[in-house]
This record gives C-alpha cells, sequence and structure tokens, in this order.
C-alpha cells in the first residue's frame, strides 16, 4: 500500500539521517524481496494501472516492462540521430520508477533493472539523466548515494526545498523541468508512475509507469 511505502520513507530517512549527523557508517538494511517520434506530448502506460491492489513483485515488473518497452523503442528512434547542438535529456521520478522503493527494504535500494537499463542506452548516446523528487532535498547525499551505487547515470538531483514541501507536488515538478530546459536541454522522456510526476508538460513524451491508483508511494 502506498501507507506501507510512505511509513518505510520516513522510517529509512530518519535512520539514514541520524547515521549522516552522528558519522557513523550507512546502516545495510535486510532485502525484501525507430521511428522518429512526433513532437506532441503522448502518454504511454500499462493497462494494469487501473487496478487497485499492489500486485506481487513478478506482476509488477511484467507491468513496468509493457511500458517501457514502448519508452525503449522511442528513444533509440529519437536518439539514433540527433540534430547538431541538441542537449536531449531525460527526466525521471525515483521511488517505484527508478528504485523498488515499496518492495525493498534494502539500503541501498535496488533499481528497478528496466528503468536502469533504459537510462544507462540514453546516457551512452549522450542523454542526461535528471531525476525529480518529491524528496526533501535536505536528504539529497543520502538520496544521491542511493542512484549512484546501484549505477544510475545522475546529471542532475532536484528534491523538494522546506518551502515547496506547502506547495503542490505536480507544481514542483513541472518548475523543475522548466528549470532544465532554461539550462537548454530538450526533455525527450519524463517517465513517473504517479499523475503528479507527468502532469504540466515540458517534455516531448510522458510514460507513466503502474501506481495500482496510488498503492504505490
Amino acid at each position: 500500500m502506498a501507507a506501507f511505502g510512505r511509513l518505510k520513507n520516513i522510517a529509512t530517512t530518519a535512520l539514514l539521517t541520524a547515521a549522516l549527523a552522528t558519522g557513523t557508517a550507512l546502516p545495510a538494511l535486510a532485502a525484501t524481496p525507430t521511428a522518429a517520434p512526433a513532437p506532441a506530448t503522448t502518454t504511454a502506460t500499462a493497462s494494469a494501472t487501473s487496478a487497485s491492489a499492489k500486485p506481487d513483485y513478478a506482476t509488477w515488473q511484467a507491468d513496468i516492462a509493457a511500458v517501457l518497452d514502448q519508452a525503449d523503442a522511442y528513444v533509440d528512434g529519437r536518439t539514433a540521430s540527433l540534430p547538431a547542438g541538441e542537449k536531449p535529456a531525460i527526466v525521471l521520478d525515483i521511488d517505484n520508477t527508478s528504485l523498488e522503493t515499496d518492495y525493498s527494504w534494502a539500503f541501498p535500494t535496488p533499481a528497478i533493472h528496466r528503468t536502469l537499463a533504459l537510462t544507462e542506452f540514453a546516457h551512452a548516446r549522450g542523454v542526461k539523466i535528471f531525476f525529480v523528487s518529491a524528496r526533501p532535498n535536505f536528504i539529497e547525499s543520502i538520496t544521491r548515494y542511493n542512484l549512484t551505487s546501484v549505477g544510475y547515470p545522475v546529471d542532475g538531483l532536484y528534491g523538494r526545498s522546506i518551502g515547496d514541501l506547502f506547495s503542490e507536488v505536480s507544481a514542483f515538478k513541472t518548475a523543475q523541468r522548466v528549470k532544465i530546459e532554461k539550462n537548454g536541454y530538450t526533455i525527450i522522456a519524463n517517465i513517473g508512475n504517479n499523475t503528479t510526476d507527468l502532469t504540466g508538460g515540458h517534455a516531448e513524451r510522458t510514460f507513466k509507469l503502474p501506481d495500482y491508483n496510488g498503492e504505490l508511494s
């Protein structure tokens, strides 16, 4: 459930923040189980996102693959021959989009392998990888450590400041994509598992991973 994911995030954040504050080592937690695109924004989504119960791990992974199969094909075609001077970028959410947050208590939280493979492929073709998360930015060092330690290229990481915690998540995330564009990047894909990750525009294509009507954080 989403409540479980939020409780896990709070507990893990508190534990890791305390570790950083005291200078102790980061804790080890036990794990549980080519065609060119049209310029208009489109959304790819798995049919399973209409379900209302958190599925087992294998089903979740299959539902992710259904969406990322489309993202893989799009990114392959979009980056096969980039215009001179273009600075392409992909923006990703973190929890249950890039990391297996609601399916693992491990730290570092494991990567979602299909998402990781997509970012590695895109990065090798010159695409910058940016993460925009509703996580507070005071744990940015922990979040960056987690992402890089499981293999993600991280060209930029945006978390919420104290002031941002009082604004809508969708508005915050849209504003960060605007910042990325103002730095000269073309956001060719925006990937997330909640509508708040994707609304607001400022991406050529959006790809929604399953959240099962809010069951995943």
